[in-house]
C-alpha cells in the first residue's frame, strides 16, 4: 500500500477509531491551555509535491476567553523530500486574495508574508527540534546587514494542532520562510528594454552531491531554478547563467584558488563572524545533516559585492538523532567540517586566528545561550504546552500503532519527557566535549602532553577493554570516538607525517 493511499484512508478512519475529535469539536472545547488550531480544506487526493492546489486555511486562537478565527483562500502542496514518504505530511501554503493574487497574512503575530510552512515534524521524536534550534540561533546570530525584521537570520514559528478537511492530523509547526523579504535582498530590476538586472541572490542547498561541499561542481544547465545541489530561491523568475555564475565563482574561489590567494581575499567572500556562529551551531547542537544540504547562501546585491551570508535550514537532524530519527550517541565531529569549504581552509590553516575566534565566541555563549539550562528551558516550555493541552496524548494515540507496525524510525514515546531526558543526556555530554575541544583552539593554549608510545598503548588498552575509563585526550583525530583511527593518527604524528 502506498504512503499516499494510506494517508487518505487514515483521514476517513480516524474518527471511527476515536483517536481525536473533529475540528469543530476541538474549537468548541478550546481553553487557555489549548494550542492554536489549523484546518486546511483541500482535495487531499490531488495534493502532491510539484504543484499547488486551491484550498482554504483556517487558524483559530484562544484569546481573551474566546476562540478567534482567521480564514483565507490559499494554495497548498506537500513539502520536504523526506516528508514525502512519511504518513504524516508537511505542507507549503501560499495565501491568495479572491482574484488569486498574492496576499500577505500575519499568522500568530509572527510577521506579514504570503508563504508559510506547516511542518509535520514526522521524523522528530520530540516534535520541536527545528523550532528549538532556530530559537537558539536567533538568540545569538543575526544578519550582516540591516533588515526590517530586527536583523533576524532564521525562522520564527509556533506549535499548533492541525486538521485536514476537519479531521485531526496531529501536532504541527507553523513558521515563516527564509526569503528575500526577511533577509532584505534587493529586487531584480526589469529594464525598459525587457532585460533584467540581477541584484540580491538567495541560494538553497537541497541535496547531497559534488557541489554540496562548495569545493567543486558538475556541468549543469543554468536555465532552470535547480543547478547541481542548489535551488535558486531568488530571483526564481530569472534562472540564467547570470544568476548561477556568482555561485560558481564562490565555489571556484573555495576549491580552485591557491592558499595564499584564499588568505588574501576570503574577507571579500565571507562574513567571518557569520562563519564562526554557523560553525558553533553545527557542532554544539550536533546538526548531522549540514552543511550545505540544508543551508541558504545570500548576498544583498551582487552588483556591489559578492560576500555571502549563511542561514541554516531544516534543523531537525540534531540533538542526538540522525536525519532518519535514529539514535546518534556520538558527540559532534569537528573534523567532519574539514571536508567543506571554506572550513577546509579557515580551520586547517587557522587563517587569521579563525580557530581562536571560534573558541572565544564559544566562551561567550557556552554558559548562556548554549548552556544546558537554556536549552532545557526552551524544550520544557514547549513540552509543558503539549502535555497541558492534551496535544501530546492525541499525537501519540494518532500515530503509535501505525509507526510501530510500519516504520520504527517514527515511533514516539508515550511520555514526551523520556525523549527530553534523552536529548539532555546527549547535550550535556556534547557540551562538555565541545568545551574541551575548543579550549585547545585558543591562540595561547599549550598542549599539556605530547603523543608518544605510551599514548598509543593507552588507546589500544581502551579499544581492547583493558582500560574502560573514557579519556577525551585519547581522541587524537577529534572525531568524537576512540578507535583504531586514533592509533593511525598517533603513529603519523610520531613519524612526522601528521601535525598534532
Amino acid at each position: 500500500m502506498t504512503k499516499r493511499l494510506l494517508h487518505i484512508i487514515l483521514l476517513f478512519l480516524l474518527p471511527l477509531l476515536g483517536w481525536a475529535q473533529s475540528f469543530d469539536d476541538m474549537v468548541a472545547g478550546m481553553s487557555e491551555q489549548s494550542l492554536p488550531l489549523v484546518n486546511i480544506e483541500v482535495e487531499i487526493d490531488s495534493v502532491g509535491y510539484t504543484y499547488f492546489f486551491p484550498g482554504t486555511f483556517t487558524l483559530v486562537e484562544y484569546i481573551d476567553g474566546a476562540a478567534t478565527f482567521q480564514t483565507y483562500n490559499c494554495l497548498v502542496r506537500q513539502r520536504g523530500k523526506t516528508a514525502l514518504f512519511m504518513p504524516k505530511w508537511s505542507f507549503a501554503i501560499k495565501f491568495v486574495d479572491e482574484e488569486g493574487e498574492k496576499l500577505d497574512v500575519n499568522l500568530l503575530g509572527l510577521r506579514n508574508d504570503n508563504t508559510w510552512i506547516v511542518d509535520a515534524m514526522g521524523i522528530d521524536k520530540l516534535r520541536m527540534r527545528n523550532r528549538v534550534c532556530f530559537d537558539i540561533w536567533n538568540e545569538y546570530s543575526h544578519t550582516m546587514w540591516d533588515t526590517k525584521f530586527g536583523n533576524r537570520n532564521g525562522t520564527v514559528g509556533t506549535m499548533v494542532e492541525a486538521f485536514v478537511n476537519g479531521e485531526y492530523a496531529g501536532i504541527y509547526h507553523v513558521s515563516d520562510k527564509i526569503n528575500r523579504q526577511l533577509l532584505n535582498l534587493r529586487k531584480a530590476k526589469v529594464e525598459d528594454d525587457g532585460s533584467v538586472t540581477i541584484k540580491g541572490l538567495l541560494y538553497k542547498g537541497k541535496g547531497s552531491g559534488v557541489s554540496n561541499a562548495l569545493l567543486d561542481y558538475e556541468e549543469d544547465r543554468t536555465d532552470t531554478i535547480k543547478w547541481n545541489t542548489f535551488e535558486l530561491q531568488y530571483p526564481d523568475d530569472y534562472p540564467s547563467l547570470e544568476t548561477w555564475q556568482p555561485l560558481m565563482d564562490l565555489i571556484d574561489f573555495n576549491g580552485k584558488t591557491d592558499i595564499d590567494y584564499f588568505k588574501a581575499h576570503y574577507n571579500e567572500w565571507y562574513y567571518v563572524d557569520n562563519l564562526a556562529d554557523y560553525f558553533i551551531l553545527l557542532v554544539a547542537l550536533g546538526l548531522d545533516d549540514m552543511p550545505y544540504k540544508n543551508t541558504f547562501l545570500s548576498t544583498p546585491d551582487i552588483n556591489f559585492e559578492h560576500r555571502y551570508m549563511i542561514t541554516p535550514w531544516d534543523l531537525d537532524a540534531c540533538l542526538g538523532r540522525t536525519p532518519n530519527g535514529n539514535e546518534f550517541q556520538y558527540t559532534s565531529q569537528l573534523s567532519r567540517l574539514n571536508a567543506f569549504g571554506p572550513f577546509n581552509r579557515m580551520v586547517l590553516y587557522n587563517i587569521d586566528g579563525f580557530k581562536d575566534r571560534v573558541a572565544r565566541r564559544w566562551d561567550e555563549l557556552k554558559d548562556s545561550v548554549f548552556s544546558p539550562e537554556n536549552l532545557e528551558s526552551h524544550i520544557n516550555a514547549i513540552a509543558q504546552r503539549y502535555v497541558e493541552s492534551g496535544a501530546w496524548n492525541r499525537e501519540y494515540n494518532l500515530w503509535k500503532d501505525l509507526t510501530q507496525e510500519d516504520d520504527e524510525r517514527l515511533i514516539i514515546a508515550e511520555n514526551i519527557y523520556d525523549e527530553v531526558q534523552y536529548v539532555m543526556n546527549w547535550y550535556n555530554r556534547n557540551h562538555e566535549f565541545i568545551s574541551n575541544k575548543l579550549l585547545r583552539w585558543h591562540n595561547d593554549y599549550v598542549e599539556p602532553e605530547t603523543i608518544n608510545a605510551a599514548t598509543i598503548t593507552q588507546i589500544y588498552n581502551y579499544i581492547l577493554g583493558i582500560d574502560t575509563e573514557y579519556n577525551e585526550k585519547l581522541d587524537l583525530n577529534e572525531d568524537g570516538v576512540i578507535n583504531i583511527a586514533d592509533v593511525t593518527f598517533g603513529y603519523n604524528v610520531l613519524l612526522g607525517e601528521q601535525d598534532r
